[in-house]
């Protein structure tokens, strides 16, 4: 039989890859045995894999290291996590034990900042960047690290009115960084970024507000944010080059200006069939800060990464069961999943988003085409594309047990964007949530961070 899931896949893809291969007709994930998982915590589930964070820290180390090699470079490299992809303790603390920074976007991420630092997770010379629109609980916040001797805290101004609150309340001589506000994608319905300023009017800014008050505060970081990512094509490169002159520009008026921050993160894999030079685009980011900075004849910047997808995406998955199938015309097969796309994967229905989507047993069966549908009583909770195609495909039910399906690569946002532990559409519980990482031996074991959230959990909320 050459019709099976199994073939479909060889036929299509380079498989087993990295992160995922079949054994004993099961698919592994990262060598775990999901199908062990299932049968000892039930579905759905979802499950994180602490251990993907670390590698995925060092792999761009690596990569930067080696293209400051390459190039010559002559600045340093810090890595920062973006807090906002997922604020979970076990993620954060994960993160940081690979000598890393972090970055803040509100003003109750600087309460966590402060719980970090009473558990010595970080210390008071860990670079914390502040961005975002800040209101005052932000801004106070923020100043008092400061004052508290953070030295590394750099707020990252939004607006020209930003600087006045950290003039007012900060005690001590800090740091800044200006968030140059970049121009969008030809197809986006704005044609200038909401965040930041004006890369036209910062050169007026420093020299009216920042210049000449050095013995308070110094200019110390041009970032640039673009809601696309790192990517090889002519919008990315015309607005990192547009950023790189301007810090070009400033550094021969600003001899304290030092680092660029190129916010906005590397993709993750989505499809079986994904391809990115990491090392390549890597390569390209630090020769063009070099070539600029040799041709205007300044030193080259330290350079800053915020990576939250990348850092945190792939170490996810949520599993489900198939618990119907439905024929409901000649062409639509319909796989009920026990769970909800709209609930606990929200960017699939928000944005469109695509993840990376294979059958957890079963992979011998016939497959054929397929939407999967969740179990709310909305027309938009269901997945019928792949990144790679416009369908679905998975195996057969068959006789026997259930088909389980993961989505995987899911640790970015999704938590955050549902509402984690709050109400949920139709009141579909959050599912039992596992995490599987090293005890203090070194020994891989998995345990239950939260179980299905409750009905009595959320009639509480909603006052009953």
């Amino acid at each position: 039989m050459d019709n099976t899931y199994n073939d479909l896949v060889h036929q299509t893809f380079n498989f087993p890859q990295e992160d995922f291969k079949v054994k004993n007709e099961y698919l592994q994930y990262n060598d775990l045995d999901i199908k062990a998982l299932i049968d000892k915590y039930g579905t759905p589930l979802k499950l994180t894999y602490l251990p993907k964070i670390g590698k995925q820290i060092n792999k761009a180390k690596t990569m930067f290291a080696n293209a400051f090699k390459r190039h010559k470079y002559e600045g340093k490299y810090n890595y920062c996590y973006c807090t906002k992809s997922s604020h979970f303790s076990f993620i954060v603390e994960e993160a940081l034990k690979n000598d890393i920074h972090l970055e803040t976007s509100y003003a109750y991420d600087i309460d966590i900042i402060k719980k970090l630092y009473a558990k010595k997770k970080i210390n008071k010379d860990t670079f914390i960047i502040c961005n975002g629109f800040k209101q005052k609980p932000y801004t106070s916040r923020i100043a008092g690290l400061l004052n508290s001797g953070f030295k590394n805290v750099i707020p990252v101004l939004d607006n020209v009115e930003e600087l006045r609150a950290y003039i007012k309340s900060v005690k001590v001589p800090f740091n800044l960084g200006i968030r140059v506000a970049a121009d969008e994608e030809p197809n986006f319905p704005f044609y200038t970024s909401r965040l930041g300023i004006r890369a036209k009017d910062i050169l007026e800014f420093y020299v009216d507000k920042i210049e000449g008050n050095e013995h308070r505060f110094q200019l110390k970081m041009l970032h640039i944010f673009l809601n696309k990512g790192i990517k090889d094509d002519i919008y990315y490169w015309s607005e990192l080059n547009k950023v790189i002159n301007l810090y070009c520009q400033l550094k021969k008026i600003c001899p304290e200006l030092d680092s660029i921050n190129i916010g906005g993160g590397f993709p993750i894999k989505h499809s079986l069939g994904f391809e990115y030079d990491y090392q390549f685009m890597i390569n390209e980011i630090v020769r063009n800060i070099k070539v600029a900075c040799k041709k205007s004849k300044v030193p080259m910047p330290n350079i800053f990464t915020e990576f939250g997808s990348y850092t945190v995406g792939e170490s996810m998955a949520h599993i489900y069961s198939v618990i119907g199938q439905k024929n409901q015309n000649d062409k639509e097969t319909w796989y009920m999943i026990d769970s909800s796309f709209i609930t606990t994967l929200p960017d699939t229905w928000g944005i469109g988003e695509k993840f990376l989507m294979l059958p957890i047993n079963k992979w011998d069966n016939e497959y054929h085409r397929v939407v999967l549908g969740g179990i709310t009583c909305d027309s938009h909770d269901y997945y019928d594309s792949e990144e790679h195609i416009n369908e679905v495909f998975l195996p057969k039910v068959g006789d026997g047990e259930p088909l389980y399906v993961g989505f995987f690569h899911t640790g970015a946002y999704q938590d955050q964007i549902s509402g984690y532990g709050g109400i949920k559409h139709c009141l579909i519980p959050s599912p039992k949530h596992i995490i599987v990482g090293h005890d203090k031996n070194g020994k891989l074991v998995d345990w239950v961070y939260a179980k299905e959230q409750t009905a009595q959990s959320m009639l509480k909320i909603l006052g009953y």
